[in-house]
């Protein structure tokens, strides 16, 4: 039951007071990173928002059997060495295996891979080559064992099928909250999604273009994680607010409801995210470097998703309240 005496309780922050500012403050964290969403739109011949990798443009995995495991720094000396011959943003990874070459069923212990833009029938063969002859000069032994290519078509369909995911996870969230709460506090919670999934992209999309960083699917996978991570906290926050309406809607006004409610679940929503950050920054700062990307996209996913569920979803929901009270008396 809610606390008939929770509007008496100390306010940490007076959240609803200061509706516009915080507004203003999340429009100008959006504004950059729609300019580099649209300007990326506008500029590239897909018209993709963020630039993408080769698992939705197409793209070629060569695997090496080499004579020991790559470290750190043979990674960044073989991708700094690749991207001078031309290879743009080589993944790059190696693994410890227990397994035989089919061809001369030779022991293979460790195997190199890596991940370049979609190679034709005509520059395949020497561009190979030449990957080979970078790769060499790390190792005492190179072997290629292997010459996978993902073709555009496929990488297409892919990016169309993700696309649809994404579609289809939005509108059932939305359907949820609507059912669950009210249609008003659905279309809240999309609007707070939509705020979430954009400062992502916006920041993917601004280091596209002075970084050249490209997106797979593996980035598709952080922004459904943020989505899923965002809403859970929204839904959090609602639930509480529609509690305290339901008893004390005729004793106090819904800015100080939403206010009080939002004050309740903060520490949570806070302490929350903070045990989830620790451990995607010790993964971001220790783990390899080809989950990087992906792990700095759930963080400022968790971020953006706790801002939007404290300060963005009760606010925009006092507004609609206070315009819904004033309709109401006008037609009264």
């Amino acid at each position: 039951m809610a606390n008939t005496n929770l509007i008496k309780d100390k306010y940490k922050i007076d959240i609803i007071k200061y509706r516009y500012f915080w507004l203003t403050f999340t429009g100008i964290i959006l504004i950059p990173c729609i300019v580099a969403i649209i300007y990326l739109m506008v500029t590239q011949p897909n018209h993709a928002p963020l630039k993408l990798g080769i698992d939705f443009t197409g793209g070629t995995i060569l695997q090496y059997d080499v004579d020991k495991k790559a470290t750190t720094g043979d990674i960044a000396n073989i991708r700094q060495s690749l991207e001078k011959i031309g290879v743009k943003n080589p993944v790059i990874q190696t693994t410890a295996i227990n397994g035989t070459n089919e061809e001369n069923k030779e022991a293979v212990n460790h195997l190199l891979s890596i991940r370049t833009t979609f190679l034709g029938d005509k520059e395949s063969a020497q561009k190979v080559e030449e990957i080979t002859n970078t790769v060499s000069n790390s190792f005492n032994k190179t072997e290629l064992v292997a010459v996978n290519s993902v073709g555009p078509t496929l990488g297409s369909e892919l990016l169309k099928n993700t696309m649809a995911a994404l579609i289809l996870a939005f509108i059932l969230m939305v359907v949820y909250i609507s059912f669950r709460f009210r249609f008003e506090y659905g279309w809240i919670a999309l609007l707070t999604l939509f705020h979430d999934a954009i400062i992502v992209l916006g920041v993917f999309a601004i280091k596209g273009i002075f970084q050249d960083t490209t997106v797979d699917s593996l980035f598709i996978t952080a922004i459904l994680t943020v989505i899923g991570y965002s809403i859970n906290d929204t839904i959090v926050v609602f639930d509480r607010i529609r509690e305290n309406m339901r008893f004390l809607a005729k004793k106090y006004s819904s800015d100080e409801i939403i206010n009080a409610s939002i004050n309740q679940t903060i520490a949570r929503s806070i302490n929350t995210s903070l045990t989830t950050l620790f451990t995607l920054f010790a993964l971001y700062f220790f783990g390899g470097s080809t989950i990087k990307d992906f792990v700095l996209a759930i963080i400022i996913g968790v971020i953006a998703g706790t801002y939007s569920s404290i300060f963005v979803a009760g606010v925009i929901l006092a507004i609609v309240k206070e315009n819904m009270e004033k309709k109401n008396k006008k037609n009264a």
